[in-house]
């Protein structure tokens, strides 16, 4: 009973990862509507299978002639799994340029603030800094 249950679930799974192994692999259906949503599997997956990531998939066989039909199948979903092509680039962020942005950011507040200093000291008005917050 359970088992048989978890077995189908694995199986569901499984193919609906063979699902999106073939939409991604598939040259010709270039921009094809990939069912990552089809299980948690593929779910989890989705990054690692599509995005921008290095994955590698790892195909057991067996050399018994009792696991023929396995170990074919088995190679021929490494096969179609091989013919997925990502372009994973590093995330690199270039700090030194974020941190010259701030920096003209906090130049070009602190001008307006001596600026609206200027213009509230030239109508006689007090200021305290409380005022300015």
């Amino acid at each position: 009973g359970i088992r048989l249950r978890e077995g189908a679930k694995i199986n569901t799974s499984l193919l609906a990862l063979a699902n999106c192994i073939n939409a991604l692999g598939d040259k010709t259906k270039k921009g094809f509507f990939v069912p990552f949503r089809d299980s948690k599997l593929t779910r989890m997956l989705k990054d690692s299978l599509g995005g921008n990531c290095k994955t590698v998939m790892i195909a057991t066989v067996s050399p018994g002639s009792s696991q023929y039909e396995e170990t074919v199948n088995t190679l021929k979903y490494a096969n179609r799994a091989k013919n997925i092509k990502t372009k994973a680039v590093p995330n690199k962020k270039m700090v030194h340029l974020h941190i010259s942005a701030y920096k003209n950011i906090i130049a070009d507040l602190r001008d307006e603030i001596e600026r609206l200093r200027t213009m509230m000291t030239g109508n006689n008005q007090v200021l305290n800094p409380k005022q300015l917050e």
